[in-house]
């Protein structure tokens, strides 16, 4: 009989819930337990799944030997300090983007990764988006010739999601590694590496929280391709993140809130010239479902992570950066390597 997992949740807020679901519906695991600082929460996710072991001090799960795998959906800042902790414990770790909000602690989570025999894997969601599967599956099929532009936005209002017990509003949280990196890890993951990078801030909208709440970034990548990333935190709008890719012979536009993309491709869509033609695709904008799917494969056949510690650093540099930039009244600077 094959082994079943045990997996335990970090963090019980919506991205955590999501990820209950992801574990319930995966035949290679058991909800083990469920771990938040929150013993109000606690109880009442605790009381739709009986018998599961909770703590409201992650290192419990930590010291337990039954814990196979823990998903790290806790608030952005305690990324490194739970992902390291986990990794030394021998635990095999998926922790929710952005690896970490800042350099010092990706440096940290890599060098935890590189030491352990542990997998680890960093919750890159739109990378599993079926709109952006599409989109990337026909870049890479050449229906839309060479990439010479791409672009992306996170556009969303903070001012309705604040976070449990406003997590989001903080300093130390610049939105364009807190939520740009979804945009940013999409564009790298279809063009490529990303070399340098130009931005400006504003901050017009959330004129109470203490960071700029948009931010404009020009991306150089490697291979000469442009790349525009357009974070906002406080724009009037349903969320989305509406992305074009064009092509030397085609356009893409797409995003994770629609039923389809629109593809135009005159070289193999003779009869639609340059029009647009629409293309269905299923709405899951966070399919972490799928995400774990990947993870307990890589876990289980004991093969590579395709959203390593490395993915995830690479991602967080090139939107530090951008925020550097910014600060410096957009400056170019240059995108660390990993």
């Amino acid at each position: 009989m094959s082994k079943i997992y045990n997996v335990v949740v970090f963090g019980l807020g919506g991205i955590g819930k999501a990820h209950i679901k992801g574990v319930l519906g995966n035949a290679t695991c058991k909800l083990y337990g469920i771990c938040d600082v929150c013993q109000e929460t606690l109880d009442t996710v605790a009381a739709e799944h009986p018998g599961v072991v909770t703590s409201t001090d992650y290192r419990t799960f930590l010291a337990d030997p039954n814990v196979d795998v823990v998903i790290v959906g806790t608030p952005d800042f305690v990324h490194a300090e739970q992902s390291v902790a986990a990794l030394e414990a021998g635990k095999h770790v998926l922790c929710e983007k952005p690896l970490a909000m800042g350099m010092a602690d990706v440096e940290k989570i890599v060098a935890a990764v590189e030491k352990s025999s542990a997998k680890f894997m960093i919750g890159q969601v739109c990378r599993y988006a079926p709109g952006f599967r599409k989109a990337k599956e026909l870049v890479d099929e050449g229906k839309i010739g060479k990439l010479f532009f791409v672009e992306s936005e996170y556009a969303h209002n903070y001012g309705h999601a604040r976070g449990v017990a406003d997590w989001r509003v903080n300093p130390l949280r610049d939105p364009m590694v807190g939520g740009g990196c979804h945009a940013v890890d999409l564009l790298r993951w279809v063009a490529g590496e990303m070399k340098s990078v130009s931005a400006l801030s504003n901050h017009y909208c959330l004129t109470d929280w203490p960071v700029n709440d948009c931010t404009v970034s020009i991306f150089q990548f490697e291979n000469g391709i442009i790349g525009k990333v357009m974070a906002s935190i406080g724009c009037v709008r349903t969320y989305t993140m509406r992305s074009v890719f064009y092509g030397t012979e085609g356009t893409i536009i797409c995003d994770n809130t629609s039923d389809h993309i629109r593809l135009a491709s005159p070289k193999f869509q003779p009869d639609h010239g340059n029009d647009f033609v629409d293309i269905p695709v299923d709405i899951n904008n966070h399919n972490v479902t799928a995400e774990l799917a990947d993870f307990m494969d890589a876990i289980i056949n004991e093969k590579p992570v395709l959203t390593n510690v490395y993915e995830g650093a690479r991602t967080v540099a090139a939107a530090t950066a951008a925020s550097e930039s910014a600060r410096e009244g957009g400056k170019p600077v240059m995108i660390r390597k990993f």
